[in-house]
């Protein structure tokens, strides 16, 4: 199974959520769109709070930006949609374009953690207390939308890092449509439930996804209305939901709703690498598996998800001891 946090970048740093975001003073873009501005309540770090939600350095559907700006292409009820997030000071500015702006400006300050409260996470080690000191301006980001986190989820499904990454990149640019404004180039809105359909299997293939991941999103997209009912239900139910689809188990719906909903306690099970970091930074255990994990964050219930976060985010993590999982590329087969 793919990995989440080790020493080099890999799906597990980058989930632990961080995104470069240099500072500066943003640059106006040269179109103007819809836009507003919001003031959080307490300190709020872009690339903490958006970084979970870019599907490697190549993600065509996000863009970190030199002049400290973010920008997302999205599909939402409304319509595909561009929003450019960035901060001047204590205040948030969102520009948004296409059919999608006005769904994606409402919802702003839940993307940016609005939803979420930190102040409710007590610390209960001295590595979760030091990284939570580091990183204050770490919130759990609620985008409202399941499909967009699904069907990526279901490509990083026990495979690496990169092959997951370039699956993704390949198959929105390919069948994706270019995004609304006036957004950096190669930005891409990822494809419709129709659109994912209708992809021959020769595509998949070509993309290196083998039959069981792209079967998974077939099934997944022709249900894609009730998947993203999910989001008005409690993260626990909405996972439910979305394990009713054959190859959608545990490890998937709570990367889902750990997106989808901002769930603070959907905590990943079955991970490869996971298990071993928590059980390292807060036991000495390199060795310990899901049900270790689950005890050693046994105090953080209701917040499990956060501490791992913290924990991904403290970089105590052990030192490799195997040779990494080779890439594999079934599409030259």
């Amino acid at each position: 199974m793919a990995g989440r946090f080790s020493p080099r970048p890999t799906r597990t740093t980058v989930r632990g959520g961080h995104v470069a975001v240099p500072g500066g003073i943003p640059r106006q873009a040269a179109v103007a769109g819809r836009a507003r501005t919001w003031v959080p309540e307490g300190p709020l770090d872009l690339g903490l709070v958006l970084g979970p939600l870019r599907r490697g350095p190549g993600d065509p559907t996000f863009r970190a930006m030199p002049d400290g700006s973010v920008w997302r292409a999205s599909l939402t009820p409304a319509g595909p949609g561009t929003l450019r997030v960035s901060a001047r000071g204590a205040e948030v500015r969102g520009e948004a374009w296409g059919p999608g702006a006005e769904w994606l400006l409402e919802r702003l300050p839940e993307l940016l953690g609005a939803a979420d409260d930190p102040s409710v996470f007590v610390p209960r080690h001295r590595v979760v207390a030091m990284a939570r000191h580091r990183r204050p301006g770490l919130r759990l980001t609620r985008t409202g939308l399941v499909m967009e986190s699904l069907i990526p989820s279901v490509l990083e499904q026990k495979v690496t890092t990169d092959e997951a990454y370039r699956a993704w990149r390949l198959l929105v640019r390919k069948f994706g449509e270019p995004a609304p404004g006036p957004a950096p180039g190669r930005m891409y809105v990822m494809p419709d439930a129709r659109t994912w359909a209708l992809i021959p299997s020769w595509e998949w293939h070509r993309a290196g996804v083998d039959n069981k991941r792209a079967s998974t999103i077939l099934r997944a997209v022709r249900v894609a209305a009730r998947m993203e009912e999910a989001v008005r239900m409690p993260p626990a139910q909405a996972q439910a939901r979305l394990e009713v689809v054959p190859g959608i188990g545990p490890w998937t719906s709570a990367e889902v709703v750990q997106r989808s909903h901002g769930a603070a306690d959907a905590v990943t099970v079955g991970d490869l690498h996971l298990p071993g970091i928590v059980g390292f930074a807060l036991a000495g255990d390199r060795d310990a598996d899901d049900s270790v994990m689950l005890e050693l964050l046994e105090p953080y219930a209701g917040q499990r998800h956060r501490a791992a976060r913290l924990i991904l985010l403290s970089g105590r993590v052990p030192a490799r001891r195997a040779p990494r999982m080779p890439r594999g590329d079934i599409g030259r087969l």
